[in-house]
């Protein structure tokens, strides 16, 4: 699944950065090499790095 359309990030990439220590959409995207542009995806990313945290 799609989560960030501006930067072409997939769920995967956001779960694998915050098993790699990534504790915000901010560090998961940095960790990718992107930055959020319109933040319409950052509330998602926060769900899937809460899961990934929760889950470990």
């Amino acid at each position: 699944m799609v989560v960030c359309v501006c930067n072409a990030i997939r769920e995967n990439q956001v779960r694998e950065a915050a098993r790699g220590g990534a504790t915000s959409a901010c560090q998961a995207y940095r960790a990718l090499g992107r930055q959020p542009k319109c933040g319409q995806c950052v509330p998602f990313a926060r769900s899937i790095i809460d899961s990934e945290r929760a889950a470990a």
